[in-house]
């Protein structure tokens, strides 16, 4: 007989009602029940009432490699744990159970497998050089050895998605504020490890990070990546130790600066613009209101909410090692989101993270849609400065230019359970 994780209570107060069906995303791309939250659970409580009897009856109740695939068929994305009626706290619950799977040897799948032996060689899952990790550091931004600010910029920010990461820092040092990176220093947060089961590195790799901030005398971070300030944040605390300093997701961290006036507008963006929540920084993280106060105070901006936003928002596709696992399937997720997105009438769809960025466009191209996808740092770059322009063509070829012409200068986080109700109670 082989243990169980710690996950009774959760087995036995499942209803098998299906809720969670209805808003699965990954259902809707592999329409088996054995892939959905209930059917999941189904398997567990099977698997928790084995006894002896079943090898006398011949049945067959395992961890086989049907129900290790439909497991990883999951983005993680905990729109289930909106709508169960038991509150089963699936965010954490998938990931126990994937980490349960990967100590019998029965997980993770293969290409997770690669992504965590590329964290451990190289501090990255896209086996790039350490030492390359700040080539993208904007030339007109000075190092210091004494920043108010680390900038955290991910692995994908510093080796993919780097015009997310340059137009980030730009911004800051437009708004005067004194911020540096930790280059070679700065590991893999490790959020693709944990979110497929592989626990392993993050003691050693959160112990390193959160060192290196307080060696620099930094007093806060700031992670342009949903799922890096989820780590970073919340799982961080977990196997090492909460950071020492504030942690803030870019878009907080500079709804901060507006507040304070220190950021200011020199551009209109007349554009109808609608927001995509990503997982990790919406219904994981609890940060909802930060980007959409950002993106209202842009001169010109009419943002406008998709159906499905905030708790409810409809997970990109990309996230809970997913896209590395099932990468076509990733992006038809991503192209129903997108059309959701161009239904609005939106000329651009705005969001805040690398992964995000990256998945919807791809789901944008799928489809053909003409809707440019954005990341707000990318937006900020264009209407905080009158030279933005040139600044800004690296994303420009690829997004196509924002329209922008000269104005007036303009002057935390809740759990998911605790929202739940709230939910709830606008759904009815």
């Amino acid at each position: 007989m082989v243990k169980m994780p710690d996950i009774n209570r959760e087995l036995l107060a499942c209803l098998q009602c299906g809720y969670c069906v209805r808003v699965c995303p990954t259902y809707e791309q592999t329409p088996w029940e054995s892939v959905t939250p209930r059917g999941k659970v189904f398997y567990l409580t099977q698997l928790m009432k084995r006894s002896p009897m079943d090898t006398l009856l011949g049945r067959k109740v395992k961890v086989d490699q049907e129900f290790v695939d439909a497991l990883f068929s999951c983005t993680g994305c905990a729109q289930c744990e909106t709508v169960c009626h038991v509150n089963i706290e699936f965010a954490e619950f998938w990931e126990k159970v994937r980490e349960w799977v990967v100590s019998q040897g029965k997980g993770p799948l293969p290409a997770h497998s690669k992504l965590a032996q590329s964290i451990k060689d190289f501090g990255n899952p896209y086996n790039e050089p350490r030492e390359k990790r700040g080539d993208w550091w904007p030339s007109e931004i000075p190092h210091t050895e004494n920043p108010d600010i680390i900038f955290y910029a991910g692995c994908t920010g510093s080796y993919r998605m780097q015009r997310i990461a340059k137009a980030g820092a730009i911004v800051l040092h437009r708004a005067g504020v004194k911020l540096d990176i930790l280059g070679g220093e700065e590991y893999c947060c490790t959020s693709p490890m944990l979110r497929t089961g592989q626990t392993g590195l993050t003691t050693e790799f959160a112990q390193n990070n959160i060192r290196a901030v307080e060696k620099r005398g930094a007093q806060a971070m700031v992670t342009t990546c949903a799922g890096c300030y989820k780590t970073t944040s919340t799982d961080y605390g977990k196997f090492f130790s909460n950071p020492t300093f504030p942690v803030y997701h870019f878009s907080q961290f500079v709804n901060k600066l507006i507040k304070e006036k220190k950021l200011k507008f020199t551009k209109e963006v007349k554009a109808k613009i609608t927001y995509h929540d990503p997982c990790h920084l919406g219904r994981h993280g609890g940060v909802f209101e930060d980007p959409r106060e950002v993106l209202k105070k842009i001169p010109g901006v009419e943002l406008v909410e998709m159906p499905r936003n905030r708790m409810g928002s409809r997970c990109c596709g990309a996230g809970g090692g997913y896209k590395s696992g099932f990468n076509q399937l990733a992006v038809n997720i991503a192209a129903e989101r997108v059309k959701e997105a161009v239904a609005t009438g939106a000329d651009i769809l705005v969001t805040t993270c690398p992964f995000c960025v990256l998945n919807l466009q791809a789901g944008a191209k799928q489809i053909g849609a003409s809707i440019k996808v954005l990341d707000i740092s990318e937006l900020l770059l264009d209407v905080t400065d009158p030279s933005a322009a040139p600044a800004a063509s690296e994303g420009a070829k690829a997004e196509g230019k924002v329209a922008a012409r000269p104005a007036k200068a303009e002057g935390a986080a809740k759990p998911v359970a605790a929202e739940k109700a709230k939910a709830s109670a606008q759904k009815a």
